[in-house]
């Protein structure tokens, strides 16, 4: 009996290292009630071993800012380190992590704000005990996080869930960080007043302040989402309008064929009865030059490169091509939605590089470019290839890659030989890129191969 009341007076009065003790075990549960109730909310694709990974690493931290650092310091160290690792961890985007935190907090406060006011009437107690005394700190602490795990399970069984799109832009990313940040610490400075100050500030007081600070914070990024909407819809109708020109090209091309067919019937009756082998074989190279066209065009479709980045690109160098008389011809075999490289890197390459295919070309009589965008499952890479005619025989494949090196006219002032520098320095920051260079004596070959 003697033990029994020595342990009952240790949980019911003031002790500093059993708090400590009994916070070890709570922190472990909160991140995982917390993990639990962010990625159903906002819908995030997630495994156990991620989970996991996710709840070790910010109990440990927890634990650490707490033995170690100061209130609020350690708060502030806390609600940081939770969007950095929700974004490496489970691999969303910014918005998301940043999301995650402020899903934990609004539950967690409101909790907060309306589980201690009931407590403190039920048990006559006040703020203080929460913190110093470690039978009501463990207590309310199992109180709190059952009620985030039902709210868990009643979104989980609704299947209540917010889906947001990998579509923010990087310089609203940058606005959505400094928003986020000054939001935090808005929230974290009233939340620690309020706690502070709570025998004394009325309840309702303490709950519209907090809340107020919470729908701006909301607000705010709400604001921001919609912008960035805009702006991507804006992108959208500039993709359609490549589009369009690209099928009104098409149409006119068919509406040609349709007219002319009967006459291209009748041109091929009359080698055939003439039994001219050579002018059909002739004949019928330039039909296929003019279908080539159309289907190439019947390539240049949003749904087949499903990239808006590389479409827009792919088509503003067809029509720039097409309007120096340059045929290109495409071969597509690979979803660009998989693609294991940054979009941003991969424009920069293959804007390089088409320049580059485009102006050497059209330095020939015969002025051709081949595209081809396919996987290469046996050696796990995919592949973008870029061949093309040349006049230049003797350029040096190796030394075209060096800083201010230029086969090209330089009289006439533009800054040469920086393209194919920049794009080596992107290959060496990247481990799973590489770039093959080699020459016949008909086509000039730029082979991208991106492992994964």
């Amino acid at each position: 009996m003697e033990i029994l009341q020595t342990i009952w007076n240790a949980l019911t009065t003031e002790n500093e290292f059993l708090i400590k003790i009994i916070n070890i075990p709570l922190v472990f549960i909160e991140m995982t009630v917390s993990v639990l109730l962010f990625t159903t909310i906002l819908n995030i694709d997630s495994t156990k071993k991620q989970k996991t990974l996710y709840v070790i690493l910010l109990s440990i931290l927890g634990l650490f800012t707490s033995w170690f650092i100061s209130v609020p310091y350690n708060t502030f160290i806390n609600i940081i380190a939770c969007p950095i690792c929700v974004y490496f961890i489970f691999k969303t985007n910014i918005l998301k992590s940043v999301l995650a935190e402020v899903v934990q907090y609004v539950a967690f406060i409101l909790s907060l704000s309306f589980l201690v006011n009931v407590y403190s009437i039920i048990f006559n107690v006040n703020s203080n005990a929460f913190i110093i005394i470690p039978i009501h700190k463990l207590c309310y602490s199992l109180i709190q996080y059952l009620f985030i795990y039902l709210l868990y399970a009643f979104c989980k069984n609704i299947e209540f869930n917010i889906n947001i799109k990998d579509s923010f832009k990087k310089k609203n990313n940058v606005i959505l960080l400094i928003n986020f940040i000054i939001g935090i610490i808005s929230l974290v400075i009233q939340s620690y007043i309020t706690t502070k100050y709570m025998d004394i500030l009325p309840y309702s007081l303490q709950f519209s302040t907090i809340f107020i600070l919470l729908v701006c914070f909301i607000i705010s990024m709400f604001s921001l989402y919609r912008t960035n909407k805009l702006e991507v819809t804006t992108e959208n109708l500039e993709e359609e309008k490549l589009y369009n020109k690209t099928l009104t090209i098409l149409y006119d091309n068919i509406r040609g064929f349709k007219h002319d067919f009967n006459n291209i019937v009748q041109s091929i009756g009359g080698y055939i009865s003439t039994n001219d082998m050579n002018g059909l074989k002739n004949y019928y190279s330039d039909l296929m030059t003019d279908c080539q066209k159309v289907n190439n065009l019947a390539i240049l479709n949003p749904e087949l490169i499903n990239n808006p980045a590389i479409y827009s690109l792919l088509t503003s160098k067809y029509h720039k091509a097409e309007e120096l008389n340059i045929k290109i011809n495409f071969e597509v075999f690979l979803d660009l939605k998989t693609l294991n490289i940054k979009t941003y890197n991969l424009t920069r390459i293959l804007g390089i590089l088409l320049d580059n295919a485009i102006e050497a070309s059209n330095k020939c009589d015969e002025k051709i470019i081949y595209i081809t965008i396919r996987k290469d499952n046996k050696a796990n890479r995919q592949l973008f290839v870029i061949e093309n005619t040349y006049s230049n025989k003797s350029v040096d494949t190796e030394r075209i890659f060096e800083k201010g090196y230029t086969s090209k006219n330089e009289a006439d002032g533009k800054n040469h030989g920086l393209g194919l520098w920049e794009v080596r320095q992107i290959l060496k920051k990247s481990n799973n890129l590489n770039l093959f260079t080699t020459k016949t004596n008909k086509l000039f070959k730029q082979q991208l191969e991106i492992y994964y």
